[in-house]
């Protein structure tokens, strides 16, 4: 009896499952196959051509050809090679250089976006549609911080252009699609999903990239990044890889972004960006303690540029600006794009932690210098203090010399030594420069003394150090008494 119940029950399993798993709804891949058709004449092959300069390919000062026969077996290698002008103009005989991109055409009369990098330098500019007809484009403008230039183009009629779409509102894990030129190969199609949206990515701190996972590789920079919408969402720049060719992690900016630039070299051949004119960084969550608060969030102000919009409207060196422009500021990184992105001369509501208290100040935008200002520290000093029982730190006075390199008129410390124990275990290094301790200026290695005697035992305080790129906070935990 038992048997028979079973296999009726096994029967049973076998007839509903099918009919279970045919009301389930499956979930397909999206289907790229029209967006690729319709968005294709839109895109472009960009090569370029630079000409060696007059200098390649000479003898170094100092060295001179040798005289030899017009016929003899060495002539006809020194004149090619450190003589007179080669085949098609290039000096000594060196080819010129090429190198081949991707792009698309923004507007039906001609205009086209693509990377700086792919035409920096260039001489000539080639752009080669998909019915294979060339044309050669004038750069109307590029912008080297963005990575974006704009080339136009002239044809005897209106030209396919791509349709834009929000890159703002990319969600992650979204559909995405490409359409480019990798090694060469013409109108390649890769996919992917959005793996993140706000990338900062180092020596690149105005571009809020769009992180994906689409097949990205040298030859598709400056093409499109479509949404499911034959849309686009972004222009292709970068990949990260450790061998050159793609391993699944690419970078494409932002078309908002895109467009602010693109708008600003059409109108005027330049971009202007905006200025604050401080320097940041992240709060750790000791920093967050050492200030009073509750999470990290923010970006920490470590030094407060000289004649700067934010020096202006009252900002100071330890406040935490939490929102910009009623934008939340998280990270550190989250500053930058935002305020590149602001219009010079607007004035812009600043939300910052100072002293543990929210603060909201008013500070009229600069414009972004084109020599960003470094700030050089010091390696020695004078008057070197005992070693501090308490902390495990000796100071001294900075001379004359070192204020000089530091650009500091007057306060600071430089440490000369270090032991075991709490300023050690907070990441302080001989060389470094106290410029604060708890919030309050460190004048001279006496006023150092009597900020450290009066630190509450168990507590975790900021301290705000020059070191060699420019200043920084640390959180210092006295030690429990």
């Amino acid at each position: 009896m038992y048997r028979l119940l079973l296999a009726i029950a096994l029967a049973a399993t076998l007839l509903t499952g099918p009919a279970q798993a045919a009301d389930t709804p499956i979930a397909s891949l999206p289907d790229f196959t029209e967006l690729a058709r319709r968005n294709s004449p839109a895109v472009v092959n960009i090569s370029t051509t630079v000409k060696p300069s007059r200098g390649e390919g000479r003898l170094p000062p100092g060295f001179s050809v040798p005289d030899m026969p017009d016929d003899g077996p060495l002539s006809e290698f020194f004149r090619r090679f450190f003589g007179d002008e080669g085949p098609g103009g290039a000096p000594g005989g060196i080819d010129p250089r090429s190198s081949l991109g991707s792009g698309f055409i923004i507007s039906d009369d001609g205009y086209v976006i693509t990377n700086y990098h792919v035409i920096r330098e260039a001489d000539e500019v080639v752009v080669r549609m998909s019915d294979r007809s060339e044309h050669v484009a004038e750069v109307i403008g590029s912008d080297p911080r963005s990575d974006i230039a704009v080339l136009k183009i002239t044809a005897d009629a209106k030209l396919p252009a791509v349709t834009l779409g929000s890159s703002e509102q990319l969600d992650v894990g979204e559909w995405v699609l490409a359409i480019g030129s990798p090694f060469g190969f013409d109108y390649s199609v890769t996919a992917g999903i959005v793996s993140a949206k706000g990338r900062s990515l180092p020596n690149e701190n105005y571009v809020p990239f769009i992180q994906t996972d689409v097949a990205i590789n040298p030859g598709n920079s400056g093409g499109p990044l479509f949404n499911l919408d034959g849309e686009v969402v972004g222009v292709n720049s970068q990949i990260y890889s450790r061998t050159g060719g793609f391993m699944g992690v690419s970078f494409a900016i932002p078309i908002h972004v895109v467009m602010d630039v693109y708008e600003q070299l059409r109108e005027k051949g330049s971009v202007t960006r905006g200025w604050l004119g401080v320097l940041i960084q992240d709060v750790t969550s000791e920093l967050a303690e050492s200030f009073d608060m509750s999470k990290p969030r923010g970006a920490l102000v470590s030094k407060v540029l000289d004649d700067s919009p934010a020096g202006k409207g009252g900002l100071e060196t330890g406040d935490i600006i939490v929102r910009f422009a009623g934008k939340a500021v998280d990270q550190s990184s989250d500053l930058p794009p935002i305020v590149g992105a602001t219009r010079v001369g607007q004035k812009i509501p600043v939300e910052v932690i100072r002293g543990g208290k929210a603060k909201t100040l008013t500070v009229e935008i600069g414009a972004l210098p084109d020599e960003e200002e470094a700030v050089i520290a010091a390696k020695d000093g004078a008057g070197k203090t005992r070693v501090d029982a308490r902390l495990g730190i000796a100071v001294a006075d900075l001379d004359a010399d070192a204020r000089k390199r530091l650009d500091l008129e007057q306060g600071g410390v430089l440490i000369e030594e270090i032991e075991e124990g709490p300023a050690r275990q907070a990441g302080l290094r001989v060389g470094d420069v106290i410029l604060q301790l708890n919030n309050v200026a460190v004048e001279d290695a006496a006023t150092f003394r009597d900020i450290v005697k009066g630190l509450a035992p168990g507590k975790t305080v900021p301290v705000l150090i020059q070191r060699q790129g420019g200043p920084m906070f640390l959180a210092l935990k006295t030690p429990s008494e």
